[in-house]
């Protein structure tokens, strides 16, 4: 991967929450909210959690909750959250691929437009696997490739332009072969948080639970 563009991908990202704020809102992800209602609270690990409002949800419900993200503005935006709702979350800046957790260490993974360099995909969710214990869920929900044709009618629903860093169920259950598949669909949905995701967008939820 490209330096120059990882630097900027994180610029990018720490420029945005850099904002008063919270840019994709306090609520947790509709679907991240149902889905995780559904298991006993354990430890969850929570990749580009951003501003964290995925990560405090999931706290609140009484998870042990590690986040991450390439922004240092987003995890101060979490810390704030987490105050506010008086809970406690870890929080680890850095890229995904460098972090390193403790193997077999967590019940689940919420996975919420956690998008990366193409490249870098598959990579990352076989890396995210090995940190996940047997009968672990992840629960996932990010822009499908059919995607572009929304972004491109309406910017506001946001997502990445470029085509290579959207899903398909395809790749995800490649990806995540080794799962039983609780739920893999692509699916028409409409967006209301913050003011980036917002309007009718293509998405694929995957719900699995590792073997």
């Amino acid at each position: 991967m490209n330096k120059s563009w990882d630097a900027d991908y994180k610029a990018m990202w720490n420029e945005r929450y850099m904002d008063n704020e919270f840019v994709y809102g306090k609520e947790p992800n509709l679907f991240f909210k149902e889905w995780i209602q559904k298991f006993e609270p354990g430890s969850i690990l929570m990749p580009a959690d951003g501003e964290g409002r995925n990560g405090v949800f999931a706290a609140q419900l009484g998870w042990k909750v590690t986040s991450t993200d390439l922004s240092e503005e987003g995890m101060s935006k979490a810390f704030e959250l987490a105050k506010e709702k008086k809970v406690d979350l870890e929080y680890s800046v850095g890229d995904l691929e460098e972090l390193q957790f403790e193997p077999l260490s967590f019940d689940a993974i919420g996975l919420i437009y956690a998008h990366f360099a193409a490249e870098k995909k598959s990579v990352l969710h076989k890396k995210l696997n090995d940190y996940l214990k047997p009968g672990g869920i992840i629960i996932f929900e990010a822009f499908s490739k059919l995607h572009l044709l929304y972004n491109s009618i309406d910017p506001k629903v946001g997502g990445p332009k470029d085509f290579d860093m959207l899903f398909s169920t395809a790749e995800i259950a490649a990806d995540f072969d080794n799962y039983e598949i609780l739920l893999l669909e692509e699916k028409e949905i409409t967006l209301e948080e913050g003011k980036y995701h917002i309007g009718k967008g293509s998405v694929i939820r995957f719900v699995g639970r590792k073997k």
